[in-house]
């Protein structure tokens, strides 16, 4: 449910700044006409998002084991790969985010109504979409089909309550260290699922050492405990990790704390 609600809390975020950004600059601009076009990008991106969330189940569901499989490891590959790339994009992009939505659309307001709904559902989708198959990657195996649901659910409905807050400047929130301390959570995140979808490829017969454990803790870490069920839950850590999970899960951890934990070079100001 906290990796759940992680997913749901920062994607959400990232949405709800978008909106309050493209929101501010229609309002300020003396522009509110084009709101409803902005909220109905908003609101097809959102269908759109749900819709490839369930499209993602109903075909897990309806694959032969293997099959299923295999299906649920690619799609925890591709929701690691752009997981990786929306912390370290977002990390580097976060300062400009404001001002290139802004232009963007300014843009979309010169060609017509039509450019305005567009920008603001690509705006959108591109989140809504990560979210979907980043949940669905992130919830296979889980015992408790509820508790992910709400978490991400409560996730979202926060990150929309902290968008609103700071649009209205009810609250102020430190939007560096918020993104930097859910980047790390979010790495630990995608490295067990980067484990689990190789433990779905061993289990498919793609990638053998399905039997060869690097150790096993179970009686240090009981799966049926509420901590080994907190940390299989939020970071996919399990008491018999075969060898080919667990070198995974390191290869993809170490260096990726390491490039996003090292300090960012600013470059210098450009002559006049």
């Amino acid at each position: 449910m906290f990796a759940s609600y992680l997913i749901g809390l920062r994607e959400g975020l990232e949405a709800s700044l978008v909106v309050s950004v493209l929101v501010a600059f229609l309002v300020k601009s003396d522009r509110r006409d084009r709101l409803p076009q902005v909220w109905a990008g908003v609101g097809v991106a959102v269908a759109l998002s749900v819709a490839f969330g369930a499209l993602l189940t109903f075909t897990a569901a309806h694959l032969e084991y293997t099959g299923q499989e295999l299906f649920e490891a690619i799609a925890s590959l591709l929701a690691v790969c752009f997981v990786t790339w929306m912390i370290f994009w977002m990390r580097r992009a976060a300062r400009a985010l404001s001002g290139e939505l802004r232009g963007r659309l300014s843009d979309a307001l010169a060609m017509g109504r039509l450019a305005v709904v567009v920008m603001a559902f690509l705006a959108v989708a591109r989140e809504g979409l990560e979210t979907a198959l980043l949940f669905f990657a992130s919830v296979q195996g889980a015992t408790a089909t509820a508790a992910p649901l709400v978490g991400i659910t409560l996730g979202v409905l926060t990150a929309v309550a902290i968008g609103w807050g700071l649009y209205r400047s009810a609250i102020r929130v430190n939007l560096t260290r918020f993104f930097t301390w859910t980047g790390l959570l979010l790495i630990l995140v995608a490295a067990g699922i980067f484990k689990y979808g190789v433990h779905d490829l061993q289990e498919a017969g793609v990638v053998p050492g399905l039997n060869a454990l690097a150790f096993d803790l179970s009686a240090a870490l009981p799966a049926d405990s509420w901590y080994g069920a907190l940390l299989a839950g939020m970071f996919n850590i399990t008491p018999q990790p075969s060898v080919a999970e667990l070198a995974v899960w390191a290869l993809y951890l170490a260096p990726a704390l390491f490039l996003f934990l090292r300090p960012q070079r600013t470059s210098a100001p450009s002559a006049a």
